[in-house]
């Protein structure tokens, strides 16, 4: 087998062993909730909300900033110790997703998977809601060029032609994931935020990245503050998208709006906050699962 491909089986492996090892912790915690039976059932307040996270590094952050993860990084691992009751999430995120391959077919019959199994959920029988970190990938990145006008032609940097088409693809995943949704996990509602406003100003982790800079700086736009521009206009393009659908009553979903929540020093890299900013950001889903399930969190 040529090297490339080994090592491509063998990241495999190592993903799907981590979801495994995610999954057993999730079950030894929810099996030793300490409220009664009959509460988590009902979905009693004081009960805590059991939850199924799928996403991307917003919800799977191996780094703690820009070196090796020591303790409590992402939205998720930040999640479960905020509010008044801590919520017990299950968390089948990979960094590096994109919409595409959040709703791939792996990745939908391994949802299919978790949501089917009694044990992730005890008697509820499902989980109170599903968590969503979706849409970063397929734009940042090397294909960022794709979008970007050249600098001088007398665009502002944003392609909006050939952007559409990436928010495009993301509403198909959302779409979809809306669908398989109701298929699979009927009248469970969910969250999902829109990132925030970084700076491309291309520093990023030794393993990976940098995602914005390169791509502006091959458009011609390598000034950080043009740079900083171009990515908010996208962004908020982004947003606008997801406030659409979230406004179709039938969606059952909601926008958790955390744009705007980061300060210039939460962020540690192009694309990823320090710790305390993923805090502040899982702040923004408390606020919005309080607003759906009054004293469960």
């Amino acid at each position: 087998m040529p090297e490339s491909l080994m090592l491509r089986q063998q990241l495999r492996e190592s993903i799907n062993a981590e979801i495994v090892a995610r999954t057993a912790a999730h079950q030894a915690r929810l099996a030793q909730v300490n409220v009664g039976r009959a509460a988590l059932a009902a979905g009693a307040p004081g009960s805590p909300l059991v939850m199924l996270a799928h996403g991307d590094s917003w919800f799977d952050y191996p780094l703690d900033g820009n070196g090796p993860a020591f303790g409590t990084t992402d939205v998720i691992q930040q999640l479960g110790s905020l509010g008044a009751i801590n919520p017990i999430i299950l968390n089948i995120s990979h960094y590096g997703d994109a919409s595409t391959d959040e709703m791939s077919l792996p990745k939908q019959q391994r949802m299919i998977q978790a949501l089917q199994d009694p044990k992730n959920w005890g008697p509820s029988h499902g989980p109170d809601a599903i968590l969503v970190s979706c849409g970063g990938n397929d734009m940042a990145g090397d294909q960022f060029c794709i979008f970007l006008d050249q600098a001088g032609s007398g665009g502002d940097g944003l392609d909006n032609a050939r952007f559409a088409g990436v928010l495009g693809m993301v509403k198909a995943g959302f779409l979809d994931l809306f669908d398989f949704r109701d298929r699979h996990a009927p009248g469970v509602p969910i969250f999902a935020h829109c990132y925030d406003f970084p700076i491309p100003n291309g520093v990023h982790p030794i393993c990976a990245g940098p995602w914005l800079q390169p791509s502006l700086n091959f458009a011609g736009w390598t000034d950080v503050a043009q740079g900083t521009a171009i990515v908010r206009r996208a962004l908020l393009g982004f947003k606008a998208m997801l406030a659409e659908l979230a406004a179709v009553q039938g969606n059952n979903f909601v926008l958790v709006d955390t744009q705007g929540t980061l300060a210039v020093a939460d962020w540690a890299n192009e694309l990823h906050p320090f710790p305390d900013g993923f805090k502040k950001v899982a702040g923004k889903f408390v606020d919005a699962l309080k607003s759906a399930f009054p004293n469960r969190i």
